[in-house]
């Protein structure tokens, strides 16, 4: 089943949910805030999007902002970077939808449309 970290406030998280709804696509809500999603559930993310850590974060965020993440990305080693994501949810971009061989971060209805339609 696909498995799909949202927060409640998040306007594309709302999108991506009356999306799947729409669909008929069946899926567990998680709140992100609360359950991040692990760092092997992290790890696939990372593969399946090429390696590219900075897709996985939320560069709007004020927490990246906060932690000045912009500038300390490039040199992070990936294993702190996967820590820092599975240990605070609001780092992380979202919706993060995981399950049944598909992996989406941020919400794209093309993209979603291609993965589970």
């Amino acid at each position: 089943m696909l498995k799909v970290h949202t927060y409640a406030k998040c306007e594309t998280c709302r999108k991506a949910v009356k999306f799947l709804r729409a669909h008929g696509v069946p899926f567990e809500e998680i709140p992100i805030r609360e359950t991040p999603p692990t760092k092997s559930a992290l790890r696939a993310m990372l593969a399946a999007h090429g390696g590219a850590i900075r897709k996985l974060f939320n560069t709007s965020g004020a927490d990246y902002k906060a932690l000045g993440l912009g500038a300390k990305l490039p040199d992070l080693p990936e294993e702190e970077a996967i820590d820092l994501l599975a240990a605070k949810g609001n780092l992380v971009k979202r919706p993060f939808a995981q399950g049944g061989g598909v992996h989406l971060v941020g919400f794209d209805e093309a993209r979603w449309r291609e993965a589970l339609t």
